[in-house]
């Protein structure tokens, strides 16, 4: 065994044992700036592990109102009981004991009713009469446990108000929609929105628990469940882009494998090709694990993608090989070729390097890596894999006429520099709508299923998607005050219709401020006591009964202050960590907002409180795609740049660098221009597609510029590069077919551009006389 193959078998086994303990991950902070704005930061918290990245909202539907009624009860009971949720909400009162507990001990510093007048003669008279009404309606079985300790009625504020403040439409003792046919549930996740794994768990013991009340209501076979939510969307497009990759990659295996096949008549010739594509990617996925610790899923999704140039090396090899020549002889005459190409793809992708967001630089260091171990491996470990027998394939019967069309080719220059011109004119025409602004426009949930959410959304009066209240500060305290700041403001805009209700993290732990003033509210014992006694007046209600309230009154008084510790072991603390977030030191309120008509109005309203602002989600989402994008096209042009550099040195000559960086230009325009007809927005999916037609691109034209195109060698040259061409075109025309827009983005602009940048690369090159 020679030394290329043991450093070789070296390289793979040390690969394979990075990776094995290399973690993988879909957190997409690795492709956030690596200083980021705090809004960026914000951002991407909220979608990674927000209040609205974790619910799931349940719909039951297709059957009479008991029905629907009996199947939420049965599908809500088993999910409580279930580790996967923070909370489980059908409106049959969602709050449990632990939480029930903590409001009822801590109801005067919650509630921010409570105030001086609450408990003067007058205010005290006219909670009496209230009670009296409650007491004469359906609400009476629940206050009269309550009463005589709670009067004013704080406690079943709170857990109203906590339990979500939603006008809800009960019948049969459940939540449903206006109309009464629908049945709603809503489940909070404890995992994060991002970890779709668990939010698959999630979702799956919802289909379990709903399958099991089915079979234990009667009708309930007809019932039909509907799920949406982040989560949700998160697990079906995943399970969607596993299915595309899955079928189209297979479907275009399977003919590049057939193709090759016709073509090698060798399974062994076959296999060889794929050694240097399964090298390069191991090498890549190795390296980034080594340099940053993990791997990002996206990067291994796109790098597998970018490494596909690599298949062409082999190709290279064995479709040119000289039967006088054997496999070692060709691959010397034609290594300064592959290696100029490779400097060109690794010159375009050094670029990425110089990004500011991690997950470009990841997907640099992949492809980067994997080229060069991939072209290594095609120069150092082929030739000893290959047989010494093998001395090349039978030449193509079309490869004769071939080379005379390549031959032909050249007086299509000018046709060809018109139709770029017209390219490059409707490109420029149509560049203010050539780009996808919003980041919604490349999302892979249907429009359909868009429609279910915001339905779902507005009858279950879920958080706002696109809105909320965000508040920083350097400390928990001063950023609960900023909070309670807010929310004042908020609360004034409620009743014009402005939003339907907020919520914060003050409601669940007042800022020490408001603690001392909401206990001060309440009166001594002596005070309270004769302020009740003249509120009796008029009412039947025995002043013994109100005892319990006086002593709890009392103990508010002189109870210490609340803390964070105080809701350990209640579901409430999930919904203050979600809302109150400590980032090492600086702390930021999030106040999601419901139904949201006026965002001017509110920004208006928090233009007086130090700290807080609106946050638009959307526009934020948008801004950063934008960044992106410009990022991406400055490095693409310092890469082209860099290429252009490259070519004259190897060169020395301006002519043939422009032979080979004419073709590029050409296709990449018409490329575009094609695109762009197609009625195709681009956005950055395509952009990495279009970095990929320069580099696969860049070895047509250098074959084409350097090589002989003339007798067996012209017809074994121009056969090789329609056969990679072919596998190409193939390998990403199969993933356009999808309908996930990263794959449909960079496979369709790849199949088209590499296509024309074949053809312009035949037509600008020197007649095969020459």
């Amino acid at each position: 065994m020679n030394r290329a193959l043991i450093v070789w078998l070296a390289g793979l086994a040390l690969s394979v044992g990075i990776i094995l303990h290399t973690p993988f991950t879909t957190d997409m902070s690795a492709f956030l700036p690596r200083s980021p704005e705090p809004t960026q930061q914000i951002l991407v918290d909220q979608l990674r592990d927000g209040v609205a990245s974790r619910l799931i909202l349940v719909d039951f539907e297709g059957a009479p109102t008991a029905t629907l009624a009996a199947i939420s009860k049965a599908v809500a009971a088993t999910l409580r009981r279930a580790p996967d949720f923070s909370l489980i909400d059908n409106g049959e009162g969602g709050i449990g004991r632990p939480d029930q507990d903590y409001i009822w001990r801590n109801r005067y510093v919650l509630s921010d009713d409570v105030t001086p007048e609450r408990f003067t003669a007058a205010g005290l008279h006219q909670a009496l009469q209230q009670d009296l009404q409650l007491l004469s309606s359906g609400m009476a079985p629940l206050l009269k446990g309550s009463i005589g300790h709670d009067p004013t009625g704080e406690t079943l504020a709170l857990v109203r108000r906590m339990a979500g403040e939603a006008q809800r439409q009960i019948r049969e003792g459940v939540w449903t929609a206006r109309d009464g046919t629908r049945a709603l549930l809503l489940a909070q996740t404890r995992a994060p929105g991002f970890d779709i794994d668990a939010q698959e768990q999630a979702l799956g013991a919802i289909q379990h628990a709903f399958a099991a009340a089915q079979r234990s209501v009667d009708g309930g076979a007809a019932v039909r469940l509907v799920a949406t939510g982040p989560g949700v969307f998160g697990v079906k497009t995943r399970a969607q882009m596993k299915h595309d990759v899955s079928l189209y990659s297979t479907l275009a295996t399977l003919t590049i494998v057939g193709l090759l096949l016709a073509v090698y008549r060798s399974p062994r010739m076959l296999l060889l090709t794929l050694v240097p594509v399964v090298s390069g990617a191991l090498a890549g996925v190795a390296a980034v694990g080594a340099w940053f610790g993990f791997v990002h899923g996206v990067t291994v999704g796109f790098g597998v993608t970018l490494i596909g140039e690599a298949v062409d090396y082999a190709i290279y090899l064995f479709a040119q090989t000289d039967p006088a020549e054997g496999p070692s002889g060709t691959l010397r005459r034609i290594w300064p070729t592959l290696r100029l190409g490779v400097l060109v793809s690794i010159c375009g992708f050094a670029a990425m390097l110089f990004s500011s967001f991690v997950g470009f630089v990841q997907l640099g260091v992949f492809t980067i890596v994997g080229l060069a171990v991939a072209l290594a491996v095609t120069r150092f470990v082929l030739p000893s894999l290959a047989s010494r027998r093998y001395t090349g394939l039978r030449e193509a019967a079309f490869a004769p006429a071939l080379l005379r069309l390549v031959g032909r080719a050249p007086k299509l220059r000018l046709p060809l520099a018109a139709l770029a011109l017209v390219a490059l004119g409707l490109v420029a025409l149509r560049s203010n709508g050539l780009w996808q602004d919003e980041l919604s426009s490349m999302s892979p949930v249907s429009a359909a299923d868009q429609a279910i959410d915001r339905d779902l959304r507005r009858d279950v009066g879920a958080p706002d998607v696109r809105y909320m209240v965000v508040a920083e500060a350097d400390d928990q305290e001063s950023l609960l005050e900023a909070c309670e700041r807010a929310a004042a403001g908020l609360k004034r805009l409620i009743p014009a219709g402005v939003l339907s209700g907020y919520d914060s993290p003050d409601r669940y732990l007042p800022s020490a401020a408001t603690q001392v003033r909401r206990k001060a509210a309440v009166p001594d014992r002596a005070t309270l006591s004769a302020n009740l006694a003249a509120a009796l007046d008029g009412v039947p209600f025995r002043p013994e009964t109100f005892t319990p309230f006086l002593e709890d009154a009392a103990a508010a008084r002189e109870a210490p202050p609340l803390t964070r510790a105080a809701l350990d072991g209640t579901l409430l603390s999930l919904k203050l960590d979600a809302l109150l977030i400590d980032h090492a030191g600086h702390w930021v309120g999030v106040m999601p907002l419901r139904d949201v008509s006026d965002p001017g109005r509110i920004a208006a309203a928090l233009e007086g409180v130090p700290g807080a602002k609106l946050l638009d989600l959307k526009a934020e989402s948008d801004r950063l795609l934008h960044r992106y994008r410009q990022e991406a096209l400055l490095l693409g042009m310092f890469g082209c740049g860099v290429i252009a550099a490259l070519l004259l040195v190897s060169f020395r000559a301006v002519g043939p660098a422009l032979a080979v960086l004419a073709p590029l230009g050409i296709s990449v325009v018409l490329t575009l221009a094609l695109l762009t007809l197609g009625g195709h927005r681009l956005s950055i999916f395509n952009l990495f597609g279009l970095l990929l037609v320069v580099a696969v691109g860049s070895n047509y034209c250098l074959f084409f510029q350097r090589g002989h195109l003339t007798g067996a060698a012209g017809r074994r040259t121009v056969a090789s590069l329609l056969l990679a061409n072919i596998c190409t075109v193939v390998g990403f025309g199969a993933l356009s077919l999808s309908r996930i827009p990263v794959l449909t983005g960079i496979g369709g602009t790849v199949a088209i551009g590499t296509a024309l940048s074949l053809v312009a690369a035949a037509i600008l090159t020197r007649p095969a006389a020459s």
